[in-house]
């Protein structure tokens, strides 16, 4: 079985799971405990966040660690929003392509605290310029929230430039780098808050970090004993934080070779999927995509069924974010990106690992992707 959807988890790499095999019985103390067994807890607490925080570009004060993406996401936007709401900004800004956990968390803070919230718009691959960043900003926006790269068509954003927009307009800039961690440097981003989810890029689940530039009032979400300095209450998983740090050093150091491989097979799978099947149409931006990320509509054929055809072929893949998985309705993203609801649902996913593949995978998958797609087509 070819397992080809990434993005909504990968594998625990051997490597992670040795670092962190220590922390989850030998050194088991609570690092918050003043006595022999916390403090060794406490000291690879300590280590990990300053670890994650060289890969952010951050202060090692700025890193909380969380349980995964989904969490940190809500942190950084219920809680910086929370936070200026007492300094009379009480407006929003996302894109319409972003995560669940970003557009869910804007919603509630519509509904529950009267928080005025704007979207700004995305061409039809996906991106978001300066300009249209610059018209939807306002004097009273509290945070402006952009995902670096596509969960579900890959598109990457360039970020340096929106961050400047935002730091131009005295407005914080959270960036969910969820699905960008490990294949993009993220410590030259400009952000003020950035999301990561350990899950992605070879941890176990349940592990996220996210790092919050020091200047930036943060309203905590979880209130308690107040670990993470006061911002994340709870005990915290020191195995997991030394898994997250571990897996994205391992990943910075790869990242070049892995990604001009990935890019090269991605490539040309797409290339071949798009000479044998007439109906298929590439989402998201040709160029400035992630390197293992591939996402095609496949008009007139239903993307849950050339999905199970591929199963029976070996094959598995997903129509999209996974926390989406199940629902009739088509993709937000391709929605927004003024894809018609009916071939919106025909879209299938494509996500690499970082592993090396044999050199003629792409042909070999492009063929069982064109043999699905007319076996549903031509029951």
């Amino acid at each position: 079985m070819l397992y080809l959807d990434h993005a909504a988890t990968s594998p625990v790499r051997p490597e992670v799971l040795d670092a962190m095999r220590p922390f989850l019985a030998g050194v088991f103390g609570n690092p918050s405990s003043h006595h022999t067994y916390g403090e060794a807890a406490a000291s690879a607490l300590d280590e990990a966040r300053a670890r994650v925080a060289r890969v952010l570009g951050m202060r090692s004060g700025d890193v909380i660690f969380t349980s995964g993406g989904t969490e940190s996401n809500n942190l950084a936007v219920k809680g910086i929003v929370l936070a200026a709401l007492a300094r009379g900004r009480g407006h929003l800004v996302v894109s319409p392509i972003e995560h669940e956990s970003i557009l869910e968390s804007a919603d509630y803070l519509h509904r529950f605290h009267g928080v005025e919230v704007s979207a700004a718009p995305v061409d039809a691959l996906g991106r978001i310029s300066a300009a249209a960043l610059t018209e939807t900003l306002r004097e009273d926006t509290a945070l402006a929230v952009i995902g670096h790269a596509n969960n579900e068509i890959g598109t990457i954003q360039d970020v340096p430039s929106l961050a400047a927009v935002a730091r131009d307009a005295g407005v914080p800039l959270h960036v969910d780098a969820v699905q960008s961690a490990g294949w993009l440097p993220l410590s030259d981003l400009g952000a003020d808050a950035i999301a990561v989810a350990g899950h992605k890029i070879g941890t176990p689940k349940g592990i996220g970090v996210l790092g919050v530039r020091g200047r930036v009032a943060l309203e905590p979400l979880m209130h308690g004993g107040g670990q993470e300095r006061g911002r994340r209450s709870g005990t915290e998983n020191v195995a997991g934080a030394v898994a997250l740090a571990t897996a994205l050093e391992l990943a910075e150091a790869e990242r070049d070779e892995v990604n001009a491989r990935l890019s090269a097979s991605t490539g040309r799978f797409i290339e071949v999927v798009q000479s044998l099947v007439p109906q298929a149409s590439l989402t998201g931006d040709p160029v400035a995509r992630l390197p293992a990320t591939a996402s095609f509509t496949f008009t007139g054929v239903s993307g849950e069924a050339v999905l199970l055809e591929l199963e029976r072929r070996g094959v598995v893949s997903s129509s999209g974010s996974a926390c989406a998985a199940g629902s009739d309705e088509p993709s937000h993203v391709l929605l927004a990106c003024g894809v018609s609801p009916a071939v919106a649902q025909t879209s299938v996913r494509f996500t690499f690992g970082r592993e090396a593949l044999p050199s003629d995978l792409p042909e070999r998958l492009g063929a069982l992707v064109a043999e699905s797609v007319r076996a549903v087509a031509h029951p």
